[in-house]
């Protein structure tokens, strides 16, 4: 039991990891796309004298920033502390609809699967 629990934890802490990275690769992609479109927007509003064009800097800037923040800042440690403060204070909001399933009700499920199988 104790090797499985070290097994899966260990592959949770990969598949944190290999999303984090994803994140950081997606941020410079990202990144290079928002400096290109905020020296392309901002060189179309000085020519148009028009300031509404940089208008879609405001979201995009906010994508920004939400990746940045996942990715090198402190996102994951507020997320894991509101989990905590969840699991510890509103623990009923992680209740299972009908209840945590059984062993009677898989059986349940499988034999009327297995019946809808067989009348095939």
């Amino acid at each position: 039991l104790e090797r499985q629990l070290l097994m899966q934890n260990q592959m949770r802490e990969r598949q944190a990891a290999m999303q984090i990275a994803w994140t950081r690769e997606f941020l410079k992609y990202f990144g290079a796309f928002f400096g290109l479109a905020a020296v392309g927007l901002t060189t179309g509003a000085i020519k148009r004298k028009n300031p509404a064009v940089l208008l879609p800097i405001v979201p995009l800037s906010f994508i920004l920033a939400y990746q940045y923040d996942m990715g090198y800042g402190t996102m994951l440690k507020r997320m894991k502390g509101e989990a905590e403060n969840i699991l510890e204070t509103q623990s009923t909001l992680l209740e299972l609809p009908k209840g945590p399933l059984t062993f009677e009700d898989l059986e349940k499920i499988r034999r009327a699967q297995s019946k809808i199988y067989v009348e095939k």
